[in-house]
This record gives C-alpha cells, sequence and structure tokens, in this order.
C-alpha cells in the first residue's frame, strides 16, 4: 500500500534512504491525480533543501558512447567523494509505452557504488527524449544529498533545448568522422553546448579525434556566446581509458564559478524555474480543455470532417475555441 503521509517522503528522502528516493521518484512518475497532489507536497517541503548541487545534462548521437562516458565521470566523482544521482532517459516504445531501462546494466560498476543513485526513465514520448518529470526527480535527488545531478537524453536533436532548460551545464558528445563532418550535429544543437567532447580519442582513433575537435572549435568560434563569461571548449577523451574525464569535471566546475561570479547562474536557474511554470500551464490548460464534456462532444465529428476534407483543421480549431468561449460567456468562467 502506497504511503499518503508527505512526511513518510520528505524525512525519507532528507536521510538519503535510497528505497525512498526511488519510490518518491515513482510517484513523481504516476499520473494519478492522488499521486500528484501527494508529490507536490513533498516538493514543496523538500524544495528548502534544494538547489546546491551541479546540474549536467549530457547528449549525443547513438553510438557515441553517453553511458560508458558518464560511468567513467561518475566513478571520477565518487573517488573524490562527491555523490551522484544520474537520471538516465530511456526511449519509451511508441506501441507499448514500455522502455529498455538498460542504464543500470550499462553502468555496472558505477551502479554497484552506495554514492551513486541510478534512475532510468521512461521517455513517455516527451519533447526530447527527457521525462516531464524529470526535473521533480532532479529535485527530489538534490534533497537527498547528491551533490551532482546527470541527466543522460536518448540523442541528439532539435528538441535537445528541452535538456538545456533544465540544467546548468550541456555537455555534447560527438564521434570523430559520425556522419558528414559538421553535418552530423546541427548548428542550434552545438549553439547550446556549454562544452563538446569528441569521445572515442584512442587507439588508431586518436589523430581523427584532434581533426574533429579543431574542426568543431573552428566552427564554435564562429557562433554567438550568449555568455561574456564564458567560450565553449571542444576537447578530446576516451571513456574507456578514462582519458580526458577529469578535464571535462574541471571544465564544469570552472564554468560554475565564472558563472556565479557574474550572477549569470542564478539568473539561468531563475529563468529555468519560470519557463517550466509556464510550461506546466499550457500542459495544464491542454489536459482540461480535452476534459471538458462539451469538447469531448464536439470534437469527433470534426476531427472526421477535418479527415473527409470538408473543413479545414483551422475552422475545426476555431470551432472547438468559440465553444469554449460560448461556455466561459454562460458561465462567467469556462469550468
Amino acid at each position: 500500500m502506497m504511503e499518503t503521509d508527505p512526511r513518510f517522503y520528505i524525512q525519507g528522502v532528507r536521510t538519503g534512504d535510497r528505497k525512498i528516493i526511488a519510490k518518491t521518484i515513482t510517484l513523481i512518475e504516476s499520473s494519478l491525480p492522488a499521486h500528484q497532489t501527494l508529490i507536490s507536497e513533498v516538493l514543496n517541503g523538500l524544495l528548502p533543501f534544494t538547489g546546491n548541487c551541479v546540474r549536467l545534462g549530457i547528449t549525443g548521437v547513438p553510438g557515441v558512447g553517453k553511458s560508458t562516458f558518464i560511468e567513467s565521470l561518475g566513478l571520477h566523482l565518487v573517488d573524490r567523494n562527491h555523490r551522484v544521482a544520474i537520471l538516465a532517459v530511456d526511449p519509451s516504445s511508441a506501441r507499448s509505452g514500455g522502455s529498455i531501462m538498460g542504464d543500470k546494466t550499462r553502468m555496472e560498476k558505477l551502479s554497484a557504488d552506495e554514492r551513486a543513485f541510478i534512475r532510468p526513465s521512461p521517455s513517455g514520448g516527451a519533447l526530447g527524449g527527457v521525462s516531464r518529470k524529470t526535473r521533480e526527480s532532479m529535485l527530489v535527488c538534490e534533497a537527498a544529498g547528491y551533490d551532482v545531478i546527470i541527466v543522460e537524453t536518448v540523442g541528439v536533436g532539435q528538441s535537445e533545448v528541452t535538456v538545456a532548460s533544465m540544467v546548468d551545464f550541456f555537455l555534447i558528445l560527438i564521434l570523430a568522422g559520425a556522419g558528414d563532418g559538421l553535418q552530423g550535429i546541427k548548428r542550434g544543437i552545438i549553439e547550446l553546448a556549454d562544452a563538446i567532447a569528441v569521445n572515442k580519442a584512442d587507439g588508431d582513433n586518436v589523430d581523427k579525434a584532434n581533426i574533429a575537435r579543431k574542426a568543431y572549435a573552428d566552427a564554435v568560434s564562429l557562433l554567438f556566446s550568449p555568455s561574456s563569461a564564458w567560450v565553449p571548449p571542444v576537447v578530446t577523451c576516451s571513456a574507456i581509458q578514462m582519458t580526458g574525464v577529469e578535464e571535462i569535471w574541471n571544465t564544469v566546475i570552472d564554468h560554475r564559478k565564472k558563472l556565479s561570479a557574474t550572477g549569470e547562474l542564478n539568473y539561468k536557474r531563475k529563468k529555468q524555474s519560470l519557463e517550466w511554470m509556464r510550461f506546466l500551464i499550457d500542459e495544464g490548460l491542454k489536459s482540461w480543455f480535452y476534459q471538458l464534456p462539451e469538447i469531448g462532444d464536439l470534437l469527433p465529428e470534426l476531427a472526421w470532417s477535418v479527415e473527409k476534407g470538408s473543413i479545414t483543421p483551422t475552422a475545426a480549431a476555431n470551432n472547438l475555441l468559440d465553444k469554449l468561449k460560448i461556455l466561459r460567456n454562460k458561465t462567467g468562467h469556462p469550468r
């Protein structure tokens, strides 16, 4: 039976109880109204204990070695007395909604370390493969005392702006010789990066990795930097050989120090919180709109008309919105 007292979760998370941390995140991922009401109280109770960790987002094309790199970075951090939480978003099946949940098996060494917490979470088809609930899960991990939160995303796409909108530092992993040079990753993604790392720079691939590093460094130098205190570096690394991993972490810390000194980090987090609030309002309004009985009665008929081509999608949408205006005028408010 699910515990319904918010204090149970708040106290458990604050004491670092891994089972209760996992149960709290399960509540976050639940769509049941009762669970959503409960987790809202829990998160409000945890909020004063959040905000002091490093939030790091990592993305890259499939096969770039994200999980291997994250495990190497995580092992490097726990060896230096950091507590690391990894929120690894698995791709959900478009048919069944299920996901592979394979990150714990891919990060075998790190998952066995008590100083690390790994939580695979199905993306649910959310924008950019990032679970809609990842932000709240980050707060839970922060309140539990994890001082580094790493969000691993499904892969690279224009929608990876979602990742950058929830972290302090956005790292893109690339491969030398993958794709067609700079065509492998869109410009819009590169502009979001706080650093780019060419992974698998080992063995016969070292020279290719250095060439790719130079090409991306030249490309980055031509882009506008949103921060006056930071120019995104391009480095090489080998997750398997653990080379370059410490340099990347030092880059993350250097970025944090410089943006904290100018006030940019604090401003960035405030802006992210406001953007997230607006997103939740949009999502809530959309959900509420479709649940209105009057809209539910009218929608199938209009959808059928759009499919037949007897009405344009624009006209159908306007009909639905006009229905909402009529409801508002009748009652003084929509519902």
